[in-house]
């Protein structure tokens, strides 16, 4: 969990370099989404790849488990520079209540079906049946994959890639009937890279950002009003970041609000030029229940940013 919810911020600075195209996912990528997502985390990959900066940023930043499942990715046969168009990352709760949580890999494209076959029997990999579904294991990976579509693939361990395909299969709730997750799709869902975080995964988040404000009587008060949150980035003219966080009252949102402006001004005080400068970009406000955080910057002002101690303890 605590490896995932890290991919929150970096993932935002991981496409940097990104050409604003979208990341969305089809229908049958949806339906294999398991209905208690407590993260949702959507790349437009053939973007990333094009793109040399992206793709060093995202080895520097990304978690090690999601670095497995880009190269169980690679493992398939895939030739990931032309055949993956978006890849979805999902952490889902495996019980409706409680802390167990597991992650699904999901990835869209245009890929060679009988080519990756082929290399699954030259490895003599043998698939295993859930219901019509063929599973086929990845090498030396300990995860599995499977075709939903000629386009869409599921993958991840066996257990979370059954639970995925249970979702797809209508034999348990799919994402598309959690209403508050696919409200807040259709906001982002337009941007080439966008996350959704339920209620436990948003107050996880704040509780990072806010580091020691995280812990005053104030958020203890608020954080269980929040509700969801979504974050897109453009890279059309420099880097935009938004977010926004639905609390269900004005109070609440205020409150977050005012913890925000008050570590903006604490490291507009103790930052360094790089980091002030980015605090300067930042601009924090509430209105009618949501809290809305807008960054913007130019590519120079944001490569600095990256070398900078606060993006560092950001991501270790």
């Amino acid at each position: 969990m605590k490896a995932f919810i890290k991919f929150t911020v970096p993932a935002i600075l991981v496409a940097a370099a990104v050409s604003a195209l979208a990341a969305q996912l089809s229908t049958d990528a949806r339906t294999a989404v398991p209905h208690d997502v407590q993260q949702l985390v959507v790349v437009d990959y053939k973007a990333m790849q094009n793109s040399a900066a992206a793709m060093d940023l995202k080895e520097r930043v990304m978690p090690a488990d999601l670095k497995q499942f880009d190269e169980a990715l690679k493992k398939s046969g895939l030739n990931d520079n032309h055949d993956v168009d978006q890849l979805a990352f999902v952490l889902f709760r495996t019980k409706q209540s409680g802390d167990d949580l597991a992650t699904v890999g999901i990835a869209q494209g245009q890929f060679a079906m009988q080519e990756i076959l082929a290399n699954f029997r030259k490895q003599k990999a043998r698939p295993q049946l859930v219901r019509t579904n063929k599973i086929y294991p990845l090498a030396k990976t300990g995860m599995v994959l499977c075709f939903v579509d000629p386009s869409t693939m599921v993958f991840g361990s066996k257990e979370a890639v059954v639970r995925a395909l249970d979702a797809r299969d209508g034999v348990s709730p799919s994402v598309l009937t959690n209403a508050s997750i696919m409200d807040a799709m259709r906001s982002v869902d337009s941007e080439p890279l966008w996350s959704i975080l339920d209620e436990k995964g948003t107050q996880t988040m704040m509780k990072q950002v806010l580091g020691e404000a995280g812990g005053v009587t104030d958020f203890e008060t608020v954080k269980k009003r929040l509700q969801v949150s979504w974050y897109s980035m453009n890279f059309q003219h420099g880097v935009k970041f938004d977010l926004t966080i639905a609390t269900g009252d004005p109070f609440s949102a205020t409150t977050i609000s005012s913890l925000l402006n008050a570590a903006v001004i604490y490291r507009k005080m103790s930052g360094s030029d790089t980091e002030k400068q980015a605090m300067a970009a930042t601009e924090v406000a509430s209105s009618a229940g949501n809290l809305s955080v807008h960054f913007a910057t130019s590519d120079a002002e944001f490569d600095s940013l990256l070398h900078s101690p606060l993006f560092q303890s950001m991501v270790h």
